[in-house]
């Protein structure tokens, strides 16, 4: 599915557009999916085609399903910084097929503002008043600190008996195994 030039928007907040991805924001995913700050907790970095070959599977999930990982747009500037989204987990050897995450992935020049944590929420929200999402869980390398002081951030609680050791990062990058995940559960269901 190629990209267009108009967006589907899926939410704004106070400083951000939520939406789909256009052919601009090419350069940007590509930039994110290769720097190595951004990707210091994967085992690898994503070529030029490859990153485009990502983008379209996302845009396409995105539009077939509704979820997916949605481009981050300043609002004031129109620029995309990033992404933010839901999506299924797609890892059954680890979680049940139905389970949602939420992720994200900024370039490094928008750390620091607070838009993960303004989307984050919002997306959260979205999942459950919206989506009738019972649960949500998020996932990071432990000694990725960033990610998971958003995820405390925005109101998840650390689940630490389903912290794993990640069985598709190879045993070349030990200290990219283990995981921790943290949970954010619909209001009225019950976390027992």
């Amino acid at each position: 599915m190629t990209l267009t030039d108009k967006p589907w928007i899926i939410l704004e907040t106070e400083r951000l557009l939520v939406r789909s991805w256009i052919e601009s924001d090419r350069d940007l995913f590509r930039e994110i999916n290769a720097d190595s700050k951004v990707m210091e907790f994967f085992t690898f970095r994503r070529s030029h085609d490859e990153a485009d070959a990502l983008l379209e599977r996302i845009n396409g999930s995105i539009q077939a399903t509704g979820l997916g990982f949605y481009a981050l747009e300043v609002k004031d500037t129109g620029e995309p910084i990033g992404f933010c989204g839901l999506s299924l987990a797609n890892m059954p050897e680890i979680f049940p097929t139905e389970t949602v995450e939420i992720g994200w992935r900024l370039a490094t020049r928008f750390w620091g503002h607070g838009y993960v944590t303004e989307a984050g929420r919002a997306l959260l929200d979205l999942a459950f008043r919206e989506k009738a999402v019972p649960a949500v869980l998020a996932f990071a390398v432990e000694a990725n600190r960033r990610s998971t002081a958003v995820m405390e951030r925005i109101g998840m609680r650390r689940c630490r008996d389903m912290d794993f050791s990640h069985p598709r990062v190879p045993d070349t990058h030990p200290h990219l195994k283990r995981h921790v995940v943290y949970a954010a559960v619909a209001d009225g269901v019950s976390t027992t």
